[in-house]
């Protein structure tokens, strides 16, 4: 089986807030901008990403989004939704989908983008090995949370290519691009 690697992304207020009513709790859109410019990058122009997500958490317009396949997880859909390409029962199941041909030649990366349970999962997969979480720089009415982490197993880098460093601001709210890789431990 060919091993993709496996990335999660969120954005999470001070409480590590990340929805609520499943809904995003702030508007910020060069932040959403980011997001989806993480998700649909490849480096090779022949392959596409595939995104993963918790039939709560579906990118509204999926569709449109350039090289991304989008697989919804559900243990009550009988029928792959609208605005996705692929039904999986589990995480492993759509990992797995995309780790085996036909999928196996095409897929470059494989992006977790919600919900909770999807994200809880993927953290604990051997082939997860970062995290691109958003420090928004404020409190907000939330619902649901990012899950908790072993800072000890995922370190926040400094830099990394590609992620602004600084702090950004919009419609009067900060917020910080972060980076956290996997540590190997020999």
């Amino acid at each position: 089986m060919d091993h993709k690697p496996l990335h999660l992304i969120a954005a999470a207020d001070r409480n590590m807030g990340i929805g609520i009513s499943g809904n995003l709790p702030w508007s910020l859109p060069n932040e959403l901008n980011y997001f989806l410019s993480k998700i649909t990058t490849v480096s090779d122009p022949g392959k596409k990403n595939l995104i993963i997500c918790g039939k709560g958490s579906v990118v509204k317009d999926s569709l449109s989004l350039p090289n991304c396949y989008c697989v919804v997880l559900s243990r009550t859909l009988c029928s792959v939704p609208e605005n996705a390409d692929y039904l999986c029962r589990d995480l492993p199941s759509a990992i797995q989908l995309a780790s085996m041909p036909p999928l196996s030649e095409e897929i470059e990366t494989i992006w977790v983008i919600g919900g909770v349970k999807p994200f809880e999962e993927a953290m604990k997969h051997p082939n997860c090995d970062r995290i691109y979480l958003t420090h928004i720089m404020a409190e907000f009415s939330c619902d649901t949370f990012f899950p908790k982490f072993d800072w000890d197993t995922f370190k926040l880098l400094d830099e990394f290519p590609g992620v602004p460093s600084d702090i950004q601001e919009e419609n009067g709210i900060k917020y910080k691009f972060q980076v956290f890789q996997k540590v190997c431990k020999e």
